[in-house]
Order: structure tokens, then C-alpha cells, then sequence
């Protein structure tokens, strides 16, 4: 079993989280990049270390050239690298040959992926290009590194049966109600109802998001193994699809973040897009924090009814890059 799935695409970021000319740094397999925008919205990654003596990329500025285009620049000696990895010598004035590897990034629309410099194993999947043609963006939230494994991530985001506990506090879940699981190799979707518990109106005016919860939070789960789950929600409201997604930094390192998009069906659903990713981050949140508590040797002696989706992503990371049987609907 391969822990990070080499030839698996990954989402690197949507370009709304990347700020024009603002270095950042990024992890994948392992390896640390610095990705920027450019003024043209043009997307570029190259390895982080300077290759002078070391310091961080993402820790210097970006200088821009009169084409538009921009460099990356080296806090600690001012060198300053294109998107190729070349940069110019002080007092020489002489261009050199690339000095950094690029990291070869994939833009679909406003998504930036990658294969992380291995060769293509399964395609990008469409799911989110999709939503993107039919849902406007409302932002992004819980950028976060866990320190979990890329199983053990995936393990908890299709385990159904953890929204009632782990969830509790949140969403007020009681039982979650399990309908539909469609298996499609590496897609699939999950159905199933939450019920919450009623809130007093003092409840209610002590935490006033709760008025944006439906009596029974129903759920469908559209996941792309290995890096995208979309929970789409339907709300007094709106629609909503929230897009999780998970990139693997290192062996015991994992990178989530969320992408939420809506489709309004009132004019209030915009105003409380910020209560909405806070809702997202705070998942975000009580996910990390029990994967923190967790004996990762334990064996599992008991298995509960509903575990379709577990089973999906165990049987999918065996076999990857190949998709093997049962390929059924439960």
C-alpha cells in the first residue's frame, strides 16, 4: 500500500486564496514549494529552498517585471527567481540556467492542481468545475495541517457514524440515518439523515446560528478519491456544496481545507456566507482534534451497521491506481 498515492491529482488551492504577488508555501509528498499569483492571475511553484544556501522562498516578496510578469525573491541575499527557476547573478548581469525544478501545475478555471512531479495515474475529476458552473463562491476556511496520516484522514471524512459524536456540540445530531451508498469506483455518494435535537428560544438567542439549522440536516456526499468530498446541503436558505479537500503534505502530515460554494434562494443566504464557513471551520476543528486523540495501533474489534463508505476508501487505497470489485450500490 502506497501511503500518499503518487499519481493522484491533488488541489493545490482555488486562486481566491492566493493573494496577487504574495508568495506562499506549500507541502505535497513531502516536499516543500512557494506558489504565487502573478498580476495576469497566472499560477507559479517552484521549490522553496533558495538554492544559494537555503532560505525560504515563501518568506521573501515578489518583484515585478515590465512584461507583467514576476519573480520570486530570496529574503536573505535578495536573488530573485521566474517561474522557470532562473535567476541572475549579482554584478554579472548574466541570466543562469534553471537552478529550481518547477512544479508542473494543472489550472482548470480558477483550481490549481497537481501531480506532484509523478506521472498521471487517474484523471482530475470534473466534480468541482461543475459546481463552480452553477454555484457562486462564497470563500474559503480551515486551512489547516493535520498530523494524521492520508488514510486515517480519509477514514474519518466517510465515517458516517462519527457526526453524532464527534459533531455533537455543533450541529445538536441525535442519529444519523443511513439510506443510499452508490459506488461508482472512485466516485461515489452517500445519503443519509441527521436529526438534531430541538433548541429553546433561550438557546437560540444565546447562539443564534442554530436558527440556520434545518430539524433534520439531510446529507449527500459526492467524494472523488482520494482528494474531494463535497457535502451538498439543502437549507432554508439556499443550497450549499461544501468541498473538502485533502492534500497529502507529508507521510504522517495531511493538508484540509474547505471551498464553499451556494446557490441562493433568498437574498439573506449571501449576508451569512461568513456564518456558514464558520460553521465549516469549526468541523474542520473538532475533525483534527479527535484524530488527535486516537490510538492509531488500536485494533478494531466492533464494526457498525454503515461503514460502506470506510470500506470504499480502504478497498480504493489498496488497490489504487486500479478500481476493483464490489462496484455496487448499497
Amino acid at each position: 500500500m502506497q501511503p500518499m498515492l503518487p499519481g493522484a491529482p491533488w488541489l493545490l488551492a482555488h486562486k481566491s486564496m492566493l493573494s496577487v504577488n504574495q508568495p506562499q508555501k506549500i507541502s505535497l509528498y513531502g516536499k516543500d514549494y512557494v506558489i504565487w499569483k502573478d498580476q495576469s492571475e497566472a499560477v507559479h511553484a517552484l521549490p522553496n529552498a533558495c538554492p544559494h544556501m537555503g532560505a525560504m522562498l515563501s518568506e521573501g516578496w515578489c518583484e515585478t517585471n515590465s512584461d507583467g510578469d514576476s519573480t520570486v525573491v530570496c529574503p536573505f541575499h535578495a536573488l530573485q527567481f521566474d517561474r522557470s527557476g532562473c535567476t541572475t547573478l549579482p554584478g554579472s548581469g548574466q541570466k543562469t540556467l534553471p537552478q529550481l525544478n518547477p512544479l508542473e501545475l494543472i489550472t482548470q478555471g480558477e483550481f490549481i492542481w497537481s501531480y506532484g512531479g509523478y506521472k498521471p495515474k487517474v484523471p482530475i475529476p470534473d466534480g468541482l468545475n461543475q459546481i463552480a458552473n452553477s454555484y457562486y463562491l462564497v470563500g474559503h476556511t480551515a486551512d489547516t495541517s493535520v498530523e494524521t496520516d492520508l488514510l486515517s484522514m480519509l477514514l474519518n471524512m466517510h465515517d458516517y457514524n462519527h457526526q453524532n459524536g464527534t459533531h455533537r456540540d455543533l450541529f445538536k445530531i441525535t442519529d444519523v440515518e443511513f439510506h443510499q451508498f452508490i459506488d461508482h469506483g472512485h466516485q461515489s455518494h452517500a445519503f443519509y439523515d441527521m436529526p438534531t435535537a430541538p433548541s429553546s428560544w433561550l438557546e437560540k438567542l444565546k447562539k443564534p446560528d442554530l436558527l440556520l439549522l434545518p430539524k433534520t440536516i439531510k446529507a449527500h456526499l459526492e467524494n472523488h478519491f482520494p482528494a474531494i468530498v463535497i457535502f451538498h446541503g439543502e437549507m432554508p436558505l439556499g443550497k450549499a456544496a461544501q468541498c473538502h479537500i485533502f492534500v497529502p503534505e507529508a507521510e504522517n502530515r495531511t493538508r484540509t481545507y474547505i471551498l464553499l460554494f451556494g446557490q441562493p434562494k433568498h437574498p439573506l443566504f449571501k449576508l451569512l456566507g461568513g456564518t456558514y464557513l464558520k460553521f465549516g471551520q469549526v468541523v474542520v476543528e473538532q475533525d483534527a482534534n479527535i484524530l488527535g486523540k486516537i490510538y492509531p495501533d488500536s485494533p478494531q474489534k466492533i464494526k457498525l451497521n454503515n461503514e460502506v463508505g470506510m470500506d470504499w476508501v480502504r478497498r480504493n487505497f489498496a488497490s489504487f491506481p486500479n478500481v476493483v470489485e464490489p462496484n455496487l450500490s448499497k
